[in-house]
């Protein structure tokens, strides 16, 4: 059997799992129970940052950067610094946070597929393609379809790409999907945040007495750096690049609307029963000379691509402390439903972060980096480009020789050279070849 027909047998065998057979593990839990039946499961706010570098926070020690909310939060939570996303890409790594499978598991592995020169996104052939490619969500589990076995109302806003908000099993939301009326990416929901939070305050306050799931994922500090003139004065004289400014202002922008939503659940009473998660969907590193992105940071296998501060809140159910053990995006569904007493699919590769045990004995985190435009839709394998591993001490890139024929594997010593300055993988070759046999084992599972 060829290496691209184990790959796609490995995957099909994961979606049998998933969607017909449906076995379960239950993760052990050192906060056992806390959602178990008959007793009111806690309410779930999943914020997720919007193309923000894993440093620019005041609480990650930003040295201009003001957090003050985000700050506060992260006093009140079990906050992992070392916390990484699969892949620094919006699409995958959203698909990633709301289904707890891996890019390869559930085959987003790009933002969308190739689109010809002069062909619009409307056209009839690029939306058949564009729909074959978000199908997996109707095969999969999704928080909101899980965690309605509970009685959770769900609510998204913000960015999503998967078709209309429904389809990935809210019960409502802002995203309509329609390609007609220009949707992509979230269309609608776009606007929460930059034009006000009422849409989801109103769903906060209509839920009433059932618990909700809220997807908070702001279109921000995403470009367009367009932030209020009131903040970007507070950054002007800060730094010579406007374009770098501007970004700045965004991330203030964006801590706002944070201190706006946790507002809110004070002001209502449900800070004390509402699980608050935190997570950045990829990084983001200016160009002083434009509003883009540095090559090492956004679709990058670097800290600056794949970093993220995670948080946990739960007032009373979480002690609040800085945690230097691993953490992940694919974390969060399975933390999400033992926090509220349901089972974990078995395809899911991740932990529950309320889990001390099984937190520490993680000795690495892995990931994989793709083309933007996905050339083979239906094989994860084609479009891949690096795959990375991190351990407590290690970093290793390993670039996929198909793609880049001139790129060599990179190992940092990621604790002690967080900007990657320095690589070591010809002075560590044994290293380079331990990690990359984990890594291989991670990428290629037996069925």
């Amino acid at each position: 059997m060829t290496m691209q027909a184990f790959k796609i047998l490995s995957r099909l065998v994961l979606l049998l799992l998933l969607g017909v057979v449906g076995p379960v593990v239950r993760a052990t839990e050192a906060a056992g129970g806390e959602g178990a039946e008959g007793t009111r499961p806690p309410n779930i706010v999943l914020i997720i940052s919007d193309d923000q570098a894993w440093n620019d926070y005041g609480f990650m020690g930003h040295p201009h950067i003001r957090t003050p909310h985000l700050d506060r939060l992260a006093e009140q939570s079990l906050c992992f610094p070392y916390g990484y996303v699969p892949s620094s890409l919006c699409c995958p790594s959203l698909a990633t946070m709301i289904t707890g499978l891996f890019p390869w598991q559930h085959g987003i592995t790009g933002n969308e597929p190739p689109r010809p020169e002069g062909v619009g996104y409307g056209d009839p052939d690029y939306r058949k393609q564009v729909a074959e490619m978000i199908g997996f969500i109707d095969d999969v589990p999704t928080l909101p379809r899980l965690l309605k076995e509970r009685g959770y109302v769900s609510f998204q806003s913000g960015k999503w790409w998967l078709g209309p908000a429904e389809r990935g099993g809210f019960t409502s939301g802002m995203t309509h999907g329609d390609p007609d009326r220009g949707g992509r990416h979230g269309d609608e929901g776009l606007a929460i945040g930059r034009e006000g939070m009422e849409p989801v305050f109103d769903f906060i306050r209509d839920a009433g007495d059932r618990p909700f799931f809220l997807w908070y994922a702001p279109f921000l500090p995403h470009a367009p750096h367009n932030p209020p003139e009131r903040l970007l004065a507070q950054y002007r004289d800060r730094v010579e690049s406007i374009h770098i400014a501007r970004y700045w202002a965004m991330c203030a922008w964006f801590d706002e609307t944070c201190g706006a939503l946790l507002g809110f659940l004070d002001e209502q009473g449900l800070t004390e029963e509402t699980l608050v998660v935190y997570v950045t969907d990829n990084g983001w590193i200016n160009l002083p000379d434009a509003p883009r992105y540095a090559p090492r940071s956004k679709r990058s296998p670097y800290e600056g691509g794949i970093r993220t501060p995670m948080m946990l809140r739960w007032p009373g159910r979480i002690t609040p402390r800085r945690s230097e053990d691993l953490a992940q995006s694919i974390d969060i569904a399975p933390t999400v439903l033992r926090a509220v007493g349901l089972d974990i699919p078995a395809a899911m590769q991740g932990i529950n972060l309320l889990d001390a045990e099984a937190v520490g004995r993680r000795d690495m985190v892995s990931g994989d980096i793709y083309l933007h435009n996905a050339v083979d839709i239906r094989n994860p394998a084609r479009n891949l480009l690096y795959r990375y591993c991190v351990t407590k001490e290690w970093k290793l890139i390993l670039p996929e020789v198909g793609q880049l024929p001139q790129a060599r594997p990179e190992l940092y010593r990621i604790r002690q050279d967080p900007l990657e300055e320095r690589d070591m993988a010809q002075a560590h070759p044994q290293v380079v070849e331990t990690l990359k046999a984990k890594l291989d084992a991670w990428w290629l599972p037996v069925p």
